[in-house]
């Protein structure tokens, strides 16, 4: 049994283009194409589907998929371990979620609040697995030891410094500046630059940002309505993830 890419593009929410550019850079190659040109993909092609769509939830770009998929030749226990991520995420918004609504309920009654029911789930290191995941343990122990050793000045300062730039690029965006632009690629070096302040962050030989960090990064703004909402949203997000796929082009 096979499907057609409009079926598939239907029932995934994406798009034929997607799906064909999927196929273009060689993450999803069509089972088989009809007489009339159209592609169709069968069962072996809907799990590797699957799993492109759940790495690209969790941010990675599209070369990092390619080569998560191909180190992976077993797709069931890849797919057993992305479902105990999912599992484990899930848990950690149900805590959010609980931990918020007795706030609200503690608030609305006139009660005192507890401070020991009101962060269960906020934990800084709740994305530690998903950072492990994409870019190993030694980037996770490295930025938190960083993040844990700043002063409360000194994560006020880092904070301040990032809104500032979300703040720039959000700017930009709603003016119509162009990706490839002076303003647009001197907000990437910026970016760039802040980012290199991290410990742990990936690097090449050189000692600069890797290329596919930072380009992958860009796409993780797109993927993820976390990242997306500091610019301004789903455009301003693709401002940035194009902005710097240029800066990356050019400079790493």
């Amino acid at each position: 049994m096979d499907w057609s890419i409009q079926e598939i593009a239907r029932l995934t929410g994406t798009t034929s283009r997607t799906l064909r550019h999927y196929g273009d850079v060689g993450l999803l190659e069509p089972s088989r194409i009809g007489s009339n040109g159209y592609r169709y993909y069968d069962e072996a092609s809907l799990v590797r589907l699957q799993r492109v769509l759940l790495l690209r939830d969790l941010g990675l770009g599209l070369p990092a998929i390619g080569e998560v998929l191909s180190g992976e030749m077993d797709a069931p226990a890849a797919l057993g371990a992305h479902l105990e991520w999912l599992r484990r995420e899930q848990s950690r918004l149900s805590r959010q979620i609980a931990s918020v609504e007795n706030t609200v309920r503690s608030m609305k009654g006139g009660e005192q609040l507890m401070a020991e029911n009101m962060f269960d789930g906020f934990d800084h290191t709740e994305y530690k697995e998903e950072v492990e995941s994409r870019w190993g343990a030694d980037a996770y122990a490295s930025s938190d030891a960083w993040w844990r050793a700043m002063s409360a000045d000194e994560k006020q300062q880092w904070r301040q410094r990032q809104e500032a730039l979300a703040g720039d690029w959000r700017d930009a965006a709603a003016r119509g500046v162009t990706a490839d632009g002076d303003e647009a690629q001197a907000l990437a070096a910026r970016q760039v630059e802040w980012l290199g302040s991290i410990p742990g962050t990936p690097r090449g030989g050189d000692g600069r940002l890797a290329k596919a960090y930072v380009i992958g990064l860009g796409e993780v703004h797109v993927a993820d309505d976390r990242f997306a909402a500091h610019y301004g949203g789903a455009d301003g997000a693709a401002f940035v993830r194009d902005a710097l796929t240029v800066y990356a082009d050019r400079e790493l």
